[in-house]
């Protein structure tokens, strides 16, 4: 390659515009930064799920991008090449989503594949997050924790779901609507049992609720006052103190030579299958051995 041409090269790729992922606020517009609204004011275009009620957000903050351009999950397949090419041409694009965080369980995810198979800087806008935000003041675990999305609506398929999580330590979160929010709740007590769940509605704005207790006292709640409103839902991971005691409970009739011999009937060899009722019993690996001569 001659000089020229990685000159040419160069300048091109410089010319290339970036896509920001900017955060809006999930009700309340104080919780709009700095850094997001003198992004969404340098950017020549911005995409949103919902031009109407970006427009809203843009006007109380005096912002009047060039464009103002409609991507969703219903045009997303012939609007993403379009905003790419737009970047590739020198215009710095800003994905945003009606609340929170683009990206998370909506297309914005789909174009920042597109642009990074494009070798587009792609830079995230950070701020609220109403899943976050949930689990924070939850009062459940959040040292390991599942954003899980919106639920499958089918029954089969939640349960499919569900059922995943059930030896899961880490806390759950799930999106959920009013319709579907109290067959969430019961499909759950169905398949995971008596979890400690956490309902909160209206994150950030005047109204702003939260149920929590176990799946049953929830139900409860709702029964007494209809949903109304998006939630998040907030559930318990497995305690690990009780994934232990089931975990042994199945062996504790079985004397140490049927313990060895239930793993291997399942294919272990003699050693491993010693290793492993070792391992269940908190013992060591010789004392089974000495046991077993």
């Amino acid at each position: 390659m001659t000089a020229a041409v990685q000159k040419s090269f160069s300048n091109r790729e410089e010319e290339r515009g970036k896509l920001y992922l900017v955060a809006t606020p999930i009700g309340n517009l104080d919780d709009m930064t700095f850094r997001a609204i003198n992004t969404l004011k340098s950017c020549s275009i911005i995409a949103a799920e919902d031009t109407r009620q970006t427009r809203k957000l843009l006007t109380h903050f005096d912002i009047t991008p060039e464009m103002l351009f409609s991507y969703h999950e219903h045009n997303k397949a012939a609007s993403g090449p379009e905003l790419i090419r737009y970047i590739i041409e020198g215009k710095n694009l800003a994905l945003v989503s009606d609340a929170g965080l683009p990206a998370i369980s909506d297309p914005g995810s789909d174009l920042v594949k597109l642009a990074l198979e494009a070798d587009i800087s792609v830079i995230p806008i950070p701020g609220a997050n109403a899943a976050l935000s949930a689990l924070i003041a939850s009062g459940l675990d959040t040292e390991r924790f599942t954003f899980a999305g919106f639920p499958p609506r089918e029954k089969k398929d939640l349960e499919k779901l569900l059922q995943s999580f059930q030896v899961s330590h880490g806390t759950i979160l799930f999106y959920e609507s009013p319709h579907r929010i109290v067959k969430t709740l019961t499909v759950l007590k169905e398949t995971l049992g008596s979890r400690k769940v956490v309902l909160a509605r209206e994150l950030t704005k005047l109204h702003e609720e939260w149920v929590r207790g176990t799946v049953e006292q929830c139900l409860a709640k709702l029964e007494e006052n209809p949903p109304i409103g998006e939630y998040c839902l907030v559930v318990e991971g497995k305690n690990e103190a009780e994934e232990e005691q089931e975990r042994q409970a199945w062996w504790q009739d079985l004397s140490l030579e049927s313990h060895v011999a239930h793993y291997e009937s399942e294919g272990l060899t003699r050693k491993d299958a010693m290793k492993r009722t070792a391992t269940d019993r908190s013992i060591s690996k010789r004392d089974v051995y000495n046991a077993l001569l």
